[in-house]
């Protein structure tokens, strides 16, 4: 699988401890029936075994809606989970590193704060980019911020596309209006709500918006 920029409409990031009452599994299906087009397996406090069950049965739901699944860091992981791919942050495996071992079908998100890590992760064969923080982030309280300027400057020296990521929700995405993503990255805007569809499908139609 190959992704598309449609795929990165609404990238909608796992986080477990946001959840109010529903399962992992539940969420994410409610997610995609929502809108959510990505869905990013991201859970920090979980060893590798419990983190490759979890995604198998994530993998079921994601595939039977056809959407893509990613595994955030782990890219040994997301290979024996038959994730569909994996995002790397900056200290994580080199893209080409990934790129070479996984073959050319094995989806590789990056993230890049910078003009200079963009370009650096498209020519070592990233097939999209996670930028940002493009507001004060709830789950990643210390993210370096990123102006909306930056934002569509990063954009704009890429031909591969871009989610918008950090502090997003359905009230500030207009702040992004016109920047050149392809979608945006959310984590507790969707895992966080009270209703996880609704709040999906309030997403979807903001961020297509802005673009």
């Amino acid at each position: 699988m190959k992704i598309e920029r449609n795929d990165l409409l609404l990238y909608a990031v796992t986080d477990r401890n946001c959840l109010r009452g529903i399962s992992l599994e539940e969420a994410v299906e409610q997610a995609v029936i929502g809108g959510a087009t990505c869905i990013q397996l991201r859970e920090k406090n979980i060893d590798e075994d419990e983190l490759i069950n979890e995604a198998k049965k994530l993998i079921e739901i994601c595939h039977r809606y056809n959407v893509p699944f990613i595994v955030n860091d782990d890219y040994e992981a997301a290979l024996r989970c038959g994730a569909d791919g994996v995002h790397v942050g900056i200290e994580d495996a080199p893209v080409d590193e990934i790129r070479r071992i996984a073959g050319r079908d094995f989806i590789i998100g990056a993230t890049a704060k910078t003009v200079e890590q963009a370009r650096l992760a498209e020519r070592s064969g990233a097939d999209y980019l996670g930028v940002g923080a493009v507001f004060p982030s709830p789950t990643k309280k210390n993210a370096i911020r990123i102006t909306p300027e930056l934002l569509k400057e990063i954009c704009s020296s890429v031909s591969i596309p871009a989610v918008a990521i950090g502090g997003i929700t359905a009230e500030n995405v207009t702040a992004i209006n016109g920047c050149g993503h392809s979608g945006i990255a959310v984590v507790s805007a969707v895992f966080g709500a009270e209703d996880v569809k609704a709040a999906a499908e309030r997403l979807t139609e903001a961020v297509k918006a802005t673009l």
